[in-house]
């Protein structure tokens, strides 16, 4: 249930956002404005609010495909905790994912972000750490596409859209917020990284 709120939430603050250039600019994850006015709430905020529809839907596509998933896994290896501890993943992704671009433009007022992607990707690599193998299959491609080789996908168009930087996507969050998803599943379980390097053993494309 935790993914379906998740995603509810998402949604109906990022459509009212799309047409409130207040409750926006209110919620943005800018570095310079945590740091002047001490509005550490935007390292949570941001995450709820999207550049426009089809960055809502990306996100909370990969996060409705990955992320009951997880959720389930959490659930199966951690007994009842798995909730709190799935709860925690997201979170953590949300807040640590922004955190070397806080570092990074903390004095300029002209740098800014949003999106649920570093959350997003957090949940992605801790499915793909659980289950590499499991498949993903889109519309317009006509077959079953890896978790893994979808993890590596999404990272490098990451990657690209960060370099472009035409946007108020946090794109360079996604790489940070995949580092936190892999390390923090792998803490909670290391013998998680021995079933991920067994599965791989047995792939054949």
């Amino acid at each position: 249930m935790i993914t379906y709120i998740i995603i509810a939430l998402t949604a109906i603050i990022s459509i009212l956002a799309f047409n409130n250039a207040h409750l926006f600019h209110a919620l943005v994850f800018n570095p310079y404005m945590i740091d002047s006015r001490k509005q550490g709430y935007r390292f949570l905020s941001y995450a709820l609010l999207h550049a426009d529809w089809m960055h809502l839907l990306v996100n909370m596509f990969v996060l409705l495909s990955f992320g009951k998933s997880v959720e389930g896994s959490y659930l199966a290896l951690f007994g009842i905790k798995g909730i709190y501890l799935y709860a925690l993943l997201y979170i953590g992704g949300v807040l640590l994912s922004t955190t070397p671009a806080y570092a990074k433009h903390r004095n300029n007022p002209a740098y800014s972000a949003v999106g649920a992607s570093g959350a997003v990707s957090a949940v992605l690599f801790a499915s793909i750490i659980i289950h590499p193998l499991a498949s993903i299959r889109f519309l317009f491609i006509p077959f079953n596409i890896p978790a893994f080789v979808f993890g590596i996908l999404y990272l490098i168009y990451s990657a690209y859209m960060a370099k472009r930087g035409r946007d108020n996507i946090g794109h360079d969050a996604h790489f940070w917020g995949a580092v936190f998803g892999l390390v923090f599943t792998l803490l909670l379980k290391p013998s998680l990284a021995i079933g991920f390097l067994n599965q791989l053993s047995g792939t054949s494309f």
